[in-house]
């Protein structure tokens, strides 16, 4: 029998509703009907074992980090990348330490890679009790820290890529130590998901080192990636170079100054602001800004859509909305910079 996401499935529709039915307490059934669905699908289509046993772990470890996660959705969250090799001795350790303590003071929650180094700076100085590791099963190098050797919010990862979910997805801010591949390569992924609107736009800081980790690898970027037009010059309000941590937190700060969250509906983005905006500031939005909306269009305050109704927490927001050009996801950092002066 061929399956069908419609509801073509005659005896199967039924046994999938009532399967869901005596399970109790499904939520969003429609979307739960949908994933037992691809799963018979995919038992039908492959017989290559390998494949279904990356499909089951992968939906077991989203599963996971959902429930992990889940009571923690209102806490705001800062992920930390660097080095595993960082020594405790080392000034970076200390500078991370420091950072991660001053923003769980500020009501903030520490995500890390739950290894050693950096990424146990950043859950020494949250404490265990404000973080999370994301760790990954690896032959060396990445057992859990002391801090969150036996934590209730420690995840280990059989792949990668749902571990690269869990730091974005879960994450109001993404912090950069100094490291090696694997630091270069998350950056590398959060840099991409920011520049093709893959994610929802964060603040992206660098913290430098006295050697000037980032300075050099800028130099990079201006001269063989900006100079050979592979960026643009917009992609530099992706991210902020700083040595201060508290310029660091800064920046995650005023991100969220009016700024509050956005959200595609049908051909218009609309951006939900914790403070209204006046004709002026928009028509300065406009002056300012006309790349960052379709030609021949406008940007308009606007009262919360329909389609948002099923996040009904967010409703009370004052919002604009324009008719986004995709080409400006760099441009759009900067666009929400600016709104958080007004």
């Amino acid at each position: 029998m061929e399956l069908k996401f419609s509801r073509d499935n005659a005896e199967v529709d039924e046994i999938i509703d009532l399967l869901m039915e005596k399970a109790g307490g499904i939520h969003h059934a429609p979307s739960v009907r949908e994933m037992i669905l691809t799963a018979l699908k995919a038992g039908q289509e492959s017989d290559y074992l390998a494949d279904l046993k990356l499909l089951n772990s992968t939906m077991k470890e989203m599963r996971y980090t959902n429930k992990v996660f889940a009571p923690y959705r209102q806490k705001k969250k800062v992920t930390i990348f660097g080095s595993a090799r960082t020594g405790r001795d080392e000034p970076m350790y200390a500078k991370c330490v420091t950072f991660s303590r001053l923003l769980a003071e500020k009501g903030y929650m520490i995500i890390t890679g739950g290894g050693g180094g950096i990424m146990e700076a950043g859950n020494e100085g949250a404490g265990a009790m404000n973080s999370f590791a994301v760790n990954i099963r690896l032959p060396f190098e990445q057992m859990p820290n002391r801090v969150m050797l036996a934590n209730p919010r420690l995840i280990t990862y059989k792949y990668f890529f749902t571990r690269k979910v869990a730091f974005v997805k879960e994450t109001e801010a993404i912090a950069v130590f100094p490291g090696g591949f694997g630091t270069l390569d998350e950056a590398m992924e959060v840099f991409t998901l920011i520049q093709t609107g893959k994610t929802s736009p964060k603040p992206l800081v660098l913290l430098e080192d006295e050697d000037g980790y980032w300075t050099q690898w800028f130099e990079f970027v201006k001269e063989c990636l900006l100079g050979k037009g592979f960026i643009s010059g917009e992609d530099f309000s992706i991210f902020t170079i700083t040595r201060d941590v508290n310029e660091a937190i800064q920046v995650i700060e005023d991100f969220y100054r009016n700024y509050h969250s956005l959200r595609f509906v049908n051909s218009h983005l609309i951006f939900r602001l914790t403070k209204e905006l006046s004709k002026e500031n928009i028509e300065r939005l406009e002056d300012e800004f006309p790349e960052i909306r379709l030609p021949g269009t406008r940007i308009c305050a606007c009262a919360p859509f329909p389609e948002e109704s099923d996040e009904p927490d967010l409703l009370k927001y004052h919002r604009i909305s324009l008719r986004f050009n995709h080409q400006h996801y760099g441009l759009l950092m900067a666009f929400i910079g600016r709104i958080n002066t007004f």
